[in-house]
C-alpha cells in the first residue's frame, strides 16, 4: 500500500537563518498571515525586525547565549530536537515534554557564502570562518526528517513555499517535503564538497583517498548519444565559457566533440594551431603557422573522417579560410575569434543531404581558459 503523498504538516513554528537575506518580506508576511511563529538569531532576526515582522531570538528561546563569536548559537537540544523528534512517538513526546522542547516545522537555511569568498581569494583565516556548521546541521536534521518538517534552502524555493502554504492554509504536504529533502541534502553535498577541494588544494593534497566533484546543472539536453538517452550538461562553473553565434541547439554528442577538440586545441602553442575532431576522436591535428596551410594540413590527416566533424581553430577565422571550411560539411567550427565577414561567409553555407545542415560557430576570447564540464548521460533499460 503506496504512501499518501498529501499527508499535511501543519507549520507552528519556523526557524529563518540566513546569509542572504533578500526578498524575506513576502515569505514574513505569509507566515505572520498563518500566525506561524519566528525563530531567528544574528543578523537575519535584526534584519526581521528592520521589516517589522515579530521574532524570537534563538538564545531567548533556548535560554542559552551566543557564544564563541557566534560559532555556537543553534547546535543546542532545543533546536535540533525541536526539529528531529517523530510527532507520532510517544516516547519523543515525552521526552520532549519533559525537556521543555518544543516543535520546529519549519527550517529556512541558506549558508555563509564559501563559494563567493574562495573566487575573491580571501586569506585561509577568512575562508575558514565562512565555514557554516550551524546551518547545514540544521538543514540535514530538517531534511532527514521531512515526514514532519519543510527545509527551504534557496531563495528561488520562496515562491514555491508561499505557493503552497496559501493552496493549503498554512500546512506543507509529503510529496512537497520530499522534493525539498533532496534539494536540501544536495545542497549540503555541495557545499561540503567546496570545502573538501578548498581544502585539498589548500594542503596541496592532489590525490585524496576519497575525491568529490561537485557541478551545477546549465541544461537539459534533447537526448543522449543516442535518441533512446536522455542526457543533460553539468559545469563546474556557472557557464560553460561558450558563446554561441549561429546555428541549432547542441546535443550531447556536439558537445562532447566541442570538448574534446578544446582539450586538444589548448594544449597547442598559443594562437597556432587546427583541430579536427569526428566522434571524440581526432581526425587531425596540425601547428603550421600558415593558418589556411594550417587546416588544410590537419584536414589531410584523414579527411573522410573529418566529415561532419568539429574544427577547433587557436586563432581568428579570416574570410580566406572561411570560404575554405564552406567545401565540406562541419558540424561546429571553434575559434578564438571570428571575422565579421567569415561569419557571413559560414552562414550562408547550407548542405542538403536530405535535410538542410546549419553550422555552429563559437568565439572563445582568446585568454579563456578551458571550462570544466561534466557531461550525464542515462539510459533506461
Amino acid at each position: 500500500m503506496g504512501i499518501n503523498q498529501n499527508i499535511m504538516s501543519k507549520i507552528k513554528r519556523a526557524l529563518i537563518s540566513v546569509s542572504d537575506k533578500e526578498n524575506l518580506k513576502p515569505l514574513l508576511s505569509l507566515l505572520k498571515k498563518h500566525k506561524i511563529e519566528i525563530l531567528s538569531s544574528g543578523g537575519t532576526y535584526r534584519k526581521i525586525r528592520d521589516l517589522k515582522f515579530k521574532a524570537t531570538e534563538i538564545s531567548d528561546f533556548t535560554n542559552s547565549p551566543e557564544i564563541l563569536d557566534g560559532r555556537v548559537k543553534t547546535l543546542h537540544p532545543k533546536i535540533h530536537g525541536g526539529i528531529l523528534n517523530k510527532r507520532n512517538n510517544k516516547k519523543h513526546s515525552k521526552e520532549l515534554k519533559k525537556n521543555d522542547i518544543k516543535n520546529i516545522d519549519l527550517v529556512i537555511v541558506n549558508f555563509y557564502p564559501f563559494e563567493k569568498v574562495v573566487k575573491k581569494k580571501f586569506k585561509h583565516k577568512n575562508i575558514i570562518e565562512n565555514i557554516d556548521i550551524g546551518g547545514p546541521s540544521m538543514v540535514r536534521a530538517a531534511a532527514k526528517n521531512y515526514q514532519y518538517v519543510t527545509v527551504i534552502t534557496a531563495i528561488k524555493q520562496y515562491d514555491d513555499l508561499i505557493y503552497e502554504l496559501t493552496k493549503n492554509k498554512g500546512s506543507t504536504t509529503l510529496e512537497f517535503r520530499k522534493k525539498l529533502s533532496l534539494d536540501a541534502f544536495s545542497e549540503t553535498a555541495y557545499y561540503d564538497s567546496l570545502i573538501t577541494n578548498y581544502l585539498n588544494q589548500y594542503n596541496s593534497s592532489y590525490f585524496p583517498t576519497k575525491k568529490i566533484f561537485h557541478s551545477k546543472l546549465i541544461k537539459e539536453l534533447r537526448y543522449g548519444e543516442n535518441p533512446h538517452q536522455k542526457s543533460a550538461i553539468y559545469s563546474f562553473n556557472d557557464t560553460l565559457n561558450l558563446n554561441q553565434l549561429h546555428g541549432k541547439q547542441l546535443s550531447y554528442n556536439n558537445f562532447n566533440d566541442i570538448y574534446a577538440a578544446l582539450t586538444v586545441s589548448k594544449s597547442l602553442p598559443k594562437d597556432t594551431g587546427v583541430v579536427i575532431v569526428k566522434h571524440a576522436n581526432p581526425c587531425g591535428v596540425s601547428i603550421i603557422k600558415d593558418k589556411l596551410k594550417c587546416y588544410q594540413s590537419a584536414l589531410a590527416c584523414d579527411p573522410i573522417s573529418a566529415f561532419g566533424g568539429i574544427v577547433s581553430c587557436n586563432f581568428k577565422v579570416t574570410p580566406k579560410l572561411a570560404l575554405e571550411l564552406n567545401k565540406i560539411f562541419l558540424e561546429v567550427i571553434i575559434a578564438n575569434k571570428f571575422d565579421n565577414e567569415a561569419i557571413k561567409i559560414l552562414k550562408k553555407k547550407i548542405r542538403i543531404v536530405g535535410k538542410a545542415w546549419q553550422f555552429f560557430l563559437f568565439a572563445l576570447p582568446s585568454s579563456s581558459l578551458l571550462p570544466k564540464l561534466m557531461c550525464s548521460n542515462t539510459s533506461h533499460v
